[in-house]
């Protein structure tokens, strides 16, 4: 923003994104734009996927870190540099870090997926050091700054910064140069505001009739809630699922940028992303990590919109680890309303557990889970049972059952706090 509050494109030029596209010839692979064919067929449009999980490291991030770090003075690539993140511009530092060898400090939180701090390790080598600490981005950010007070190191931001915008936005360009059409359309991900900026930046000084929708998790939303209130704020309790955009607080300048240059933020929820990584995988051989998938989740948000158009969409990451696959399912059932789980007081009489199979489950509802809650005389006391079932639409046909047979439940799939507590 300029002194008297108006927007200044110049924050981020064309000419420094064009400056980075140059910078990163010696590091990055230019990323292909796909055609779904599926997805096309689907929403009855012309969908192309911008593949960043192709990207050297798996995601995006590359291009702003290895942009920021090459603008850094020799007397301050000596001592070294520090950064702060959730997995993916780690990874980017470390390639980074690797490849100009020099030294780097890298904060994650604690709850990082196992896969994406092997990666870091692996890119990086004895170039770099792995801290884990906090359970969120911001916990580490502040312990990363601690660092860079102390020992005068130089802070790699992951998003907050022009030369990691300018770095971001050579991805707008390389979808203008490889469409034969402008895009109607690109749908991207946001977590701290670094890809939407830059993207976002280009294709409104290049193509300004694109429509740029910016994506959130509904757990993390934290530009939507900056852009209703009109300035940054920082959220207190987020979901930490889609680990690769779920913060607290984005960037002051991302905000400035983004506010002008998006023409939507819509919010996902975690479930429905989940069954967006399912499908990719499914029909599309895609492993895409939560944050990556976000933009795909968002497409039934705009489904009349974008019919007969020409639709991108950024597939920002692909660092997935395969142990979350199991709860990622089972977060897709559970939003897709095919699987419930019931605390159940059975009725005390004999063959009332046998009577529950043969008669309460309908023909295609399966048993999910099944335990006791009590160590002894388990038979006298609640159970925990998790019912799949065919079509959502089932659900109510097994509460009445229920009901019928006068078996007394609880709903865990409504009570939020009993959930996390038993699930």
């Amino acid at each position: 923003m300029t002194a008297t509050g108006e927007y200044n494109p110049q924050i981020v030029g064309m000419e420094d994104i064009v400056r980075a596209h140059h910078v990163l010839r010696e590091v990055i692979v230019r990323t292909p734009l796909q055609r779904d064919n599926t997805l096309s067929e689907k929403y009855e449009c012309n969908i192309f996927l911008k593949r960043e999980d192709m990207q050297v490291v798996r995601s995006f991030k590359i291009r702003g870190s290895y942009n920021r770090i090459r603008s850094l003075s020799q007397a301050e690539l000596d001592k070294g540099i520090v950064c702060a993140s959730a997995g993916n511009h780690a990874q980017g530092v470390a390639f980074s870090c690797y490849a100009l060898n020099i030294h780097g400090k890298i904060y994650m939180p604690s709850t990082t997926p196992n896969q994406k701090v092997k990666m870091v390790k692996k890119f990086g080598g004895k170039n770099v050091e792995v801290i884990l600490v906090g359970d969120t981005f911001d916990d580490a950010y502040e312990e990363a700054m601690k660092t860079c007070e102390e020992q005068g190191m130089a802070f790699i931001h992951p998003f907050d910064d022009p030369k990691i915008i300018a770095g971001n936005g050579t991805i707008g360009m390389e979808i203008m140069e490889s469409l034969d059409v402008p895009a109607d359309y690109i749908f991207l991900t946001i977590g701290g505001g670094g890809l939407a900026a830059g993207v976002g930046q280009y294709m409104h000084t290049m193509s300004p009739t694109t429509q740029l929708i910016g994506v959130e998790p509904a757990g993390a939303a934290s530009m939507s809630e900056a852009i209703a209130r009109n300035e940054v704020v920082t959220l207190g309790e987020i979901d930490k699922f889609i680990d690769g955009a779920a913060v607290k607080r984005v960037g002051q300048l991302t905000f400035d940028i983004c506010r002008e240059v998006l023409n939507d933020v819509v919010k996902v929820p975690e479930g429905k992303v989940c069954s967006a990584i399912l499908d990719l995988y499914n029909e599309n051989a895609i492993v895409a990590e939560p944050a990556g998938a976000l933009p795909i989740a968002a497409l039934d948000m705009y489904r009349e919109q974008i019919k007969g158009k020409t639709v991108v969409c950024i597939i920002s990451g692909g660092n997935n680890d395969i142990d979350r696959m199991q709860e990622i399912k089972e977060r897709s059932l559970i939003y897709e309303g095919l699987k419930h789980y019931f605390m159940i007081n059975f009725p005390q009489r004999a063959g009332a557990l046998r009577e529950f199979l043969e008669k309460v489950l309908g023909p295609n509802d399966d048993i999910a889970r099944f335990e006791y809650t009590k160590k002894h005389n388990k038979e006298n006391g609640p159970a925990l049972v998790g019912i799949e079932l065919s079509t959502p639409e089932d659900y109510g046909a097994l509460v009445e059952r229920m009901e019928a047979h006068g078996i007394k439940y609880t709903e865990l799939n409504r009570d939020l706090n009993l959930f996390n507590l038993l699930i």
